[in-house]
């Protein structure tokens, strides 16, 4: 091998690909009986559901020790600077396949506002269509009248959207302000802004969670309202499960720092935590623009 080279490490057979397969397994089968058993009343069988948990824990099962081995290994030094960067390559590409994820969202929330709505409400040469399809159709974004002809009420951006929009936007700059501590190598400055990011994190999730009770019980807003009670709920559903896993990388962070895993010049996995939380602000910039003012 040439000494321009560094060698690269090949980590030991694993049976961490098999688990999560099988985990993968579970998931689908249990989601799927959860859906076929529904009732009437909207409940499943029992059997189902502990299918679909049996899943989630041996997925859980799985992360916890395939990232253990990763943290091992990278701790016990056999890493080098090439596997370094393929694993900045691979962060990479997954926030690339985010991007693609959430644009696919974003883009029938466009499709529906943009061209589905012009043309049901009889725009350019569509007069007929308009009357044919839907005559007490009105072209108005966002759709409070479903097709079955129940009426719900938008969800304003004022209160806790634009809470959450503080909140996050806090939270990357915390989150800043502890990764310049750490190359610093300020440890206690860089614990308080960490945990001070992961508070706001929590705040995020709880009014989420407010926010969702008053859509359903006080405007009549669920996923079921037509075009626009899907679109809500699938993006900001989405990105609030995205805002939990950041959450919960950073709380892994944060007990890393604890063991003093990280040094100023070696912590792409405080790297990585870093713009998977940037990316989930972003995308909750875009979200609350066109989802809420717009």
């Amino acid at each position: 091998m040439s000494s321009k080279h560094q060698s690269y490490y090949v980590p030991a057979q694993s049976s961490w690909p098999i688990v999560g397969a099988i985990s993968l397994f579970l998931i689908a089968v249990g989601a799927g009986l959860t859906v076929q058993g529904m009732n009437e009343e909207g409940e499943s069988s029992i059997f189902a559901h502990l299918i679909l948990l049996a899943g989630f824990l041996f997925l859980l099962y799985m992360f916890a020790g395939w990232f253990s081995n990763v943290v091992s290994e990278s701790m016990s030094g056999v890493y080098s600077a090439q596997l370094s960067r393929s694993f900045r390559q691979g962060m990479s590409w997954f926030i690339f396949s985010e991007i693609m994820f959430f644009g696919a969202f974003f883009g029938a929330l466009f499709y529906a506002r943009f061209i589905s709505v012009p043309w049901l409400g009889g725009a350019g040469n569509n007069a007929m269509t308009h009357e044919v399809i839907w005559p007490a159709f009105e072209a108005l974004w966002p759709l409070t009248v479903t097709p079955g002809g129940e009426t719900t009420t938008a969800m304003s951006w004022k209160g806790i959207p634009l809470i959450n929009t503080i909140l996050l936007l806090a939270s990357s700059i915390t989150l800043h302000l502890a990764h310049v501590n750490l190359e610093k190598n300020r440890r206690m400055a860089l614990i308080v802004w960490l945990e001070i990011t992961i508070i706001l994190a929590m705040f995020f999730l709880y009014y989420q969670g407010v926010e969702y009770a008053h859509a359903y019980q006080d405007l009549g807003l669920t996923l079921q309202s037509g075009i626009y009670g899907n679109t809500f709920f699938l993006l900001t559903g989405f990105h609030g499960m995205h805002v939990f896993l950041g959450t919960t990388i950073l709380i892994v962070l944060l007990a890393r720092i604890a063991k003093d895993h990280f040094t100023p010049k070696d912590h792409f996995a405080f790297q990585a935590g870093s713009w998977y939380w940037h990316f989930v602000d972003v995308v909750w910039l875009c979200l609350f623009v066109f989802v809420y003012v717009l």
